[in-house]
């Protein structure tokens, strides 16, 4: 992987400013750092804490070409009772971003390019958003300097969202009252997105499961996706083979200048020496590593995983609920706990549950969960199917059951469930009973032994195309020579 002998290129990356959006572009960033660029990863003032406040005082040391900025969120700040270690209000964050990231961001940039005429840093030569961020694109128009819309869901969620307009010309959104969410409708067939004619409306994000056409996250999306074909390409952390029907329906959309699928960005990552970013996480919480030694002394896919990821609440009752069907199916778990996980409260297991289960699991509120779930002892996840667990299990060849809690997840638990075959889903109510029964198919049934090796089959899969030579590994150069650098030859 080769190095440009000549001044660096400067690369600014914006993420959306949760957890989820900050992972994937984070990792972009360490791709086209290992390829030679200057990276300026931008974080709000009140991710930015949070990062340092995870991962200590010193995690930016010595990184004098992978550096970090802020800007405001434009948001008043959480009550003082809050510890400033929970996500942020998603539609007052979308709002922001809209009304007043844009001039801030223009500062940075000028700032940056300033400090380029002392030496301090190359001037910046393109950017790199999250593809629900759009801004940056007006900048890179201002400054006549490429943009990189990164989309940080699934292929499929992302072209879902690229349809929300068309949905609600149709009249088939808003939802005309509450009655709609349970009596059938959402099981409507949607034959108005190209590649997913056989999804039902309860298969696509489900920000458009409003009866209100003034909703702020239906119009955000709306809004922020009229703007993505004014970017100079789309990439995407997938691979052809994987979403066939969406990526060929965006592909023939001929609706944005250029796309390309590189992923999946953990295996991708894996082609390249690390040295000093090795070290450079991307997490707004302070993962516990105790968990991996606790692995250590566990028998080769045992354990059950299981975390909700960064966003996912649920009630005290769920709660108990997936604590006694863990408990009950007798299998051991790893179990990350977010503090704020239950709604309107903090997390309470009872001292049964705890005595019940004390000799075969392990609570812990964060952790580092590539790791784990690349540890010879893990032998099935418990996942909310966000796209970077998604990712990350297939990576790791690990099966999964599936309870998705909103925006992007039920489309990516059709995908595991009913195309992929690698998961499970779990009822939305679950009961005890069935995550119980479902645990105990997932672990050591038929179903969960077929499923663990389609997941298997689906990793090497993903190590072929990020292998040297593979698509997403010449993508990757592509994107870094056409689009960044955007050396286009005359015959391209």
């Amino acid at each position: 992987m080769s190095n440009f002998a000549e001044r660096k290129p400067h690369a600014v990356f914006t993420p959306y400013p949760l957890q989820g959006h900050i992972n994937p572009l984070f990792k972009l960033a360490k791709l086209l750092h290992l390829r030679g660029f200057h990276i300026t990863f931008v974080h709000t003032d009140y991710n930015h804490k949070r990062y340092l406040k995870s991962r200590g005082p010193n995690a930016l040391h010595d990184l004098p070409d992978f550096r970090f900025e802020t800007i405001p969120d434009g948001l008043p700040p959480l009550d003082e009772d809050a510890d400033g270690d929970v996500s942020q209000h998603i539609p007052s964050l979308c709002d922001s971003i809209r009304k007043n990231f844009l001039q801030p961001f223009l500062q940075l940039l000028a700032r940056l390019n300033h400090s380029a005429t002392t030496g301090l840093n190359p001037p910046v030569t393109c950017l790199v958003s999250d593809c629900f961020v759009t801004f940056p694109i007006q900048a890179a128009q201002e400054l006549e300097i490429p943009v990189l819309l990164l989309s940080p869901l699934s292929a499929a969620a992302f072209w879902s969202f690229m349809h929300y307009g068309t949905l609600v010309e149709r009249g088939i959104v808003p939802l005309k009252d509450e009655s709609y969410l349970t009596n059938g409708y959402l099981d409507t067939k949607v034959d108005c997105i190209p590649g997913l004619e056989n999804y039902r409306l309860k298969d696509l994000p489900d920000f458009l499961r409003t009866t209100d056409p003034n909703d702020v996250m239906l119009n955000f999306f709306i809004e922020e996706t009229a703007k993505i074909p004014s970017g100079s390409a789309v990439v995407f952390n997938s691979f052809d083979e994987l979403e066939r029907d969406a990526m060929n329906a965006i592909y023939s959309s001929s609706v944005f200048p250029s796309v390309y699928t590189i992923g999946l960005f953990p295996l991708l990552l894996n082609q390249s020496p690390q040295n000093q970013l090795a070290s450079l996480g991307s997490s707004l919480w302070k993962e516990n590593t105790d968990c991996l030694e606790w692995l250590e002394s566990r028998e080769p896919g045992s354990i059950v995983y299981v975390n909700f990821g960064s966003i996912t609440v649920m009630s005290a009752e769920q709660m108990l609920e997936f604590a006694w069907g863990l408990a009950n199916s007798k299998k051991p778990f790893l179990w990350i706990i977010r503090p704020d996980l239950v709604t309107g409260g903090s997390v309470i297991l009872t001292s049964e549950f705890v005595n019940e289960t004390r000799d075969r699991s392990l609570i812990a509120s964060w952790c580092p969960q590539e790791k784990v779930l690349n540890h010879p002892s893990i032998g099935g996840f418990l996942t909310h199917c966000g796209w970077n667990s998604t990712t990350e299990s297939i990576c790791a060849g690990v099966p999964m059951l599936c309870w998705p809690f909103f925006a992007d997840q039920p489309t990516n638990c059709r995908y595991m469930c009913s195309e992929w075959e690698i998961g499970i889903e779990i009822d939305n109510n679950a009961k005890r009973e069935e995550v119980e029964k479902l645990v105990n198919e997932l672990m050591v049934g038929e179903k969960g032994k077929k499923m663990r090796e389609t997941t298997m089959q689906l990793k090497k899969k993903a190590e072929d195309v990020t292998s040297p030579g593979g698509s997403s590994y010449v993508n990757l150069d592509k994107i870094i020579k056409e689009v960044l650098l955007n050396q286009k030859t005359s015959f391209d």
